[in-house]
């Protein structure tokens, strides 16, 4: 649901925000039965029913309190990897009434270190409370204030404020495709309106990187134009049944066996292979294949 545009296949495009390339919270209103950082994991969400915490039920996303106060609950988020977001998916998965009811996404560029001291108050904020983090909290005064000093309420908005549905199986996943690339950017800020809670953000869109001097300097390391970080990207294959080919030239050691690209077996395989004259194998049939793209340098200084 939720579908916009005729833009190319998502699956080809790149999670800016997911915690894996790098993405972090930086700030959020109310983290009261879930923190925000959930929200930007790697798998898929989880709910079990007897599961509770000291501050209600367990879920799986990121949920804030009922509103009592004027405003609504806002979290601003650090990409792990610059660039123009193209789509955007929203999963609601097992928020089943308690569900954020409408959100909106606002973006922009920031200078590296902008954000620091605000991401440090948001760690001050979580030292020695354990596996709980931010859970049981909301931004004090002096968060709030550091907040909103960045001025993200005026950022770009890239999803205006959109309808959500509950988290069933038929409701949970919300794809809206955007008119237009964002341009490049580093920040974003998600609106709930006005509470509730989300499963699971992806930013889906194409990495920027800003090519420096250094890199292109006699001497200077290899770059690995594949690497996702640098702006490769899976664009197409013959067969991803276990897993889509982008998993592997994401940054670090697969989690697990599925963490990677495997195609199906093929149904009209020899019953029994043979030795061929060469004394190799005879496997016929056609090979499985990837084609990723390589960035340009467009950004060479």
């Amino acid at each position: 649901m939720g579908t916009n545009g005729s833009r190319p296949d998502p699956s080809t495009l790149t999670d800016l925000a997911n915690a894996r390339v790098g993405g972090k919270v930086i700030f959020a209103t109310d983290e009261w039965f879930a923190a925000a950082d959930n929200l930007i994991e790697d798998d898929e969400p989880k709910f079990d029913p007897d599961a509770y915490t000291t501050y209600g039920k367990e879920m799986d996303g990121w949920e804030s309190r009922r509103k009592r106060i004027a405003g609504h609950d806002w979290a601003i988020f650090e990409l792990g990897l610059a660039g123009e977001i193209e789509a955007v998916e929203v999963d609601t998965a097992f928020f089943t009434g308690n569900q954020a009811p409408r959100l909106s996404i606002q973006a922009a560029e920031l200078a590296p270190g902008t954000t620091g001291a605000l991401l440090a108050l948001r760690l001050r904020g979580a030292e020695g409370r354990g596996d709980d983090g931010r859970m049981g909290l909301a931004a004090t005064a002096e968060e709030l204030a550091a907040a909103e000093a960045l001025g993200s309420a005026a950022w770009s908005e890239v999803l205006p404020m959109t309808e959500l549905g509950p988290g069933y199986e038929e409701t949970r996943r919300h794809m809206f495709q955007l008119p237009a690339a964002t341009g490049r950017v580093t920040h974003i800020r998600v609106n709930m309106f006005p509470d509730g809670g989300i499963a699971r953000l992806r930013c889906l869109g194409r990495v920027s990187r800003r090519w420096t001097e250094a890199d292109f300097a006699p001497g200077a390391p290899a770059v690995d134009l594949l690497a996702v970080e640098n702006g490769g990207t899976a664009i197409g294959c013959s067969n991803q049944h276990y897993g889509h080919p982008k998993n592997i030239i994401r940054p670090g050691r697969g989690v697990h066996m599925g963490d990677g690209w495997e195609t199906a077996r093929k149904p009209g395989r020899p019953a029994v292979l043979k030795v061929g004259a060469d004394g190799l194998v005879e496997a016929p049939g056609k090979v499985a294949f990837v084609i990723f793209s390589v960035p340009k340098k467009k950004n060479k200084p």
